[in-house]
């Protein structure tokens, strides 16, 4: 079974992939869903640079904070290449649903932190609120914490952003003659 897929065992239940089924970078989170990182250089180590805790961890603060808040956040950790924020625009308006997302960029060998909001996500989630985040994402990086970081800054962003807002139907007045 592929990373991702569920399987069903014949009685109508899911089938949760066991985690040594998975690829190297994947695990089953606490949900059953399948969190997986992606190589994008043959470079790269055979291992991950997250363990299949730290990759749980980081999956479900996005979730949360996706949850909360209504907007889509996404983290990407990697070479960003000779244009850093080039890219990191390229990736965002790759994102489904662009105008709702918040992406977190880092790219450790570039020293590059960028958080990016999607033209609806950016009315909820100012710049100087994405400021924040990354000054103190960048305290916990330059402490070689580079998951506590991320998850400050996932949680500081979703607190910035607040709730997800009630849509109502349009208020009516009753009179009574």
């Amino acid at each position: 079974m592929a990373a991702g897929e569920h399987g069903h065992d014949g009685h109508g239940a899911v089938a949760v992939p066991k985690q040594e089924d998975l690829p190297t970078g994947a695990v089953v989170t606490a949900s059953g869903r399948v969190s997986a990182a992606e190589f994008y250089s043959e470079n790269e180590p055979e291992t991950g640079p997250f363990t299949p805790q730290q990759l749980t961890r980081i999956d479900e603060a996005m979730m949360l904070a996706s949850r909360s808040s209504g907007l889509r956040f996404t983290v990407y950790i990697g070479d960003l290449g000779e244009n850093p924020e080039a890219r990191t625009g390229e990736l965002h308006a790759g994102i489904a649903g662009a105008a709702e997302a918040v992406l977190i960029a880092v790219s450790p060998g570039q020293r590059f932190v960028e958080v990016l909001t999607g033209h609806e996500a950016r009315k909820r989630l100012p710049d100087r609120s994405s400021k924040l985040a990354v000054m103190s994402m960048v305290a916990s990086f330059r402490e070689g914490d580079l998951v506590g970081g991320l998850l400050s800054g996932l949680r500081m962003l979703a607190d910035q952003a607040g709730r997800v807002p009630v849509h109502r139907g349009p208020i009516r007045e009753t009179v009574i003659a």
